[in-house]
This record gives structure tokens, C-alpha cells and sequence, in this order.
């Protein structure tokens, strides 16, 4: 296996690498994972040479934390990199049950919005007690945006606007507590309207810059590269669509993206290379794309992920994908386009 390659953010010098380990599996998204097979997939990311972990507070109502943190302790530090999130303070709740928002296996923890000043910074205080670690590199703002909150985004917008969610964040990062801000969303146009109110580093957007779909390359991937913000490409498969589950968005596929899907399964066969593949090298292409994160249930998942990072994509399927219309023709793509 190659080693994987690190990358600073122009501004600070944090460094990550192109593949991060994505955490949400730790907390039992849809299906239980042991604290045995947490702690061996997290040593075997390592052993390959992952050094970026991302997790949150609402990740299995903190079990992710708890576990991230238990697998880390004794790593040294200065050696890797860690992002969580803020915006859901965790309280205690006995209602909680098995399969509440996804998670099979949840602790009694009820997450609440809150956006403000305050909540941000209990927010990361409660994160670090649960890491065990006082040393939190990146924070994002989790879930912004329309996607989740609907008709109460206003709402929400104004705390972080101007309730003083993002001036905590700020202070944070002035006072060297943190690396870097951002947010870590499911769409690109609440990224865009952020970038205006706040000085970010990094966005961690999720299933919005795809082989599947592109439409935040202009508006977005653009300002961030005249702007020195970087993106880590999340969600690189839109649920796992692009990898045969027939999940798009966290729901059933409609009908238009599984044609689409068909048709680019089919052009990578024409050339013998794994969709898989195709999918996960695509968003790296960009510049403004510093690295890919990753979920994984289980060691041999993760092992094929890096498998497909490493595959052989001959210049002519790029060339096809455009030809044949299949991505945005601007999009930079491995050997073809800088």
C-alpha cells in the first residue's frame, strides 16, 4: 500500500491527510459496532497510515467521542488530526432508544440545537471532556441550513450570526485553543452564505462535490480557492448510490439518480475500473479539495476504499465522463485537468 499524502491548510499549517477515517459508524450508525471492532478499525486506519478522524457529539448520542477518544489515547498527539462539531448540546434523556435518528445503539443522550456563543463553547468543553483529550484541532458547525432545520433555519442562522456562535468560534481560534473553523454540512448553499459572515478554514461538505453531482463547483469549490478555504469532501459515494446500497441523501435513490448511476457503472465497466474508484478519486482532483473522509462499518470496508484510492484510472474514462456528459466539463479531473 502507498503511503497517503498530507496536506496543510494554507493559512495555519494544519496538516491532513488526503483520507480520513469518518467517524459516524463508531456511534452504530443503522448497525451496532462493538467497542472491540471500534478500537481495531481505528488501529488499522492508523496502521495504514490515516491521520485525520472526524466525529461528533450526535454520532451515536456521543458514543463516537467516547470511542474516538479510547482509541486515540495513547497516540501521540502531535501526530494526527481531529475534528468534531458544534451546534447539538447533548442532555441526558432515558427516552432514548435503539434506532432513534439512525443509531442502533445510542446512549441516553438527547441533542438540542443551539447555535449561540454559549452553546458553542459548552459544546466544545462537553466534547473534550467526552474525547478525554483537551487538544481539538478542528470544529465545525454541524448541520446548518434548510436540509435539517426547515422552516426554523432563520432561526438557528441568527444564533450562529448573531447570537455569537461564529464569534466563539473565532475566539477559540485566536486563543489557540483550536486550528480551525468551519462547518460540516449537506449543502453547499448554506457554506456559500457562511462564507460571508465568518473567516472559515475549512468546509467538510457532504455528498454536494460528487462524481453523482457538481453543482456546487462554481459557486462554491470557486470563492473557496480565491479565498485560501479548503474543502474535505464528505458523503463521496451520496450515501452509498454510488456503491450499490441504492441509498441517496440517507433515503431510497429516486428513480433519476439511479439511471444516472447505471450509466456511469456502465462507462466504468467499458473500462474494466471499479465505480468505487472513479467515485472516491473524482473530488480529489480539485484543489480546493484537501481530503476525503471516509465512514467505514468494518476493516475490510476500509481496506477496499483505499484499495480504490490506489486503482489505475486511464485518462480516456475522465475524457468519456465528459464527452458523455456525465460531469460538469470545468470540473478538474486526475491527468487531465489541473
Amino acid at each position: 500500500m502507498k503511503a497517503i499524502a498530507t496536506h496543510a491548510l494554507p493559512r495555519n499549517g494544519l496538516t491532513v491527510t488526503t483520507v480520513g477515517l469518518g467517524c459516524s459508524q463508531l456511534g452504530g450508525l443503522y448497525k451496532p459496532m462493538s467497542a472491540e471492532e471500534a478500537n481495531a478499525l481505528v488501529d488499522w486506519a492508523w496502521d495504514a497510515g490515516i491521520r485525520y478522524f472526524d466525529t461528533a457529539p450526535f454520532y451515536g448520542y456521543t458514543l463516537s467521542e467516547r470511542r474516538v477518544g479510547q482509541a486515540l489515547q495513547t497516540r501521540d498527539r502531535a501526530r494526527y488530526a481531529l475534528s468534531t462539531k458544534v451546534g447539538r448540546l447533548m442532555r441526558p434523556d432515558d427516552t432514548v432508544q435503539a434506532g432513534d435518528d439512525g443509531w442502533a445503539q445510542p446512549l441516553p443522550f438527547r441533542p438540542r440545537f443551539d447555535y449561540t456563543f454559549d452553546g458553542i463553547m459548552r459544546s466544545y468543553e462537553d466534547s473534550q471532556q467526552r474525547l478525554g483529550m483537551p487538544a481539538i484541532d478542528v470544529l465545525y458547525v454541524h448541520d446548518i441550513g434548510v436540509a435539517t432545520h426547515g422552516d426554523r433555519h432563520s432561526r438557528y442562522w441568527e444564533q450562529l450570526t448573531r447570537g455569537g456562535g461564529f464569534r466563539a468560534l473565532a475566539e477559540l481560534r485566536d486563543s489557540h485553543a483550536i486550528s480551525a473553523i468551519g462547518l460540516g454540512v449537506n449543502e453547499w448553499q448554506v457554506a456559500a452564505d457562511a462564507m460571508q459572515e465568518a473567516d472559515l478554514d475549512l468546509i467538510l461538505l457532504a455528498g454536494r462535490y460528487t462524481l453523482l453531482e457538481q453543482e456546487a463547483l462554481s459557486p462554491l469549490l470557486d470563492r473557496c480557492m480565491r479565498n485560501d478555504v479548503r474543502i474535505v469532501a464528505g458523503g463521496v459515494f451520496n450515501s452509498g448510490v454510488l456503491v450499490g446500497n441504492g441509498k441517496f441523501n440517507y433515503a431510497d435513490a429516486p428513480s433519476e439518480v439511479t439511471r444516472k448511476v447505471g450509466r456511469l457503472a456502465d462507462l466504468c465497466a467499458r473500462f474494466e475500473v471499479p465505480l468505487g474508484a472513479v467515485a472516491l478519486q473524482f473530488p480529489l482532483a480539485h484543489p480546493a479539495v484537501i481530503s476525503c473522509v471516509i465512514g467505514a462499518r468494518s476493516i475490510e470496508q476500509l481496506q477496499k476504499n483505499l484499495a480504490w484510492l490506489e486503482t489505475p484510472v486511464p485518462p480516456e474514462l475522465w475524457e468519456a465522463l465528459t464527452v458523455e456528459g456525465l460531469i460538469d466539463p470545468s470540473a478538474p479531473v486526475p491527468g487531465v485537468c489541473a
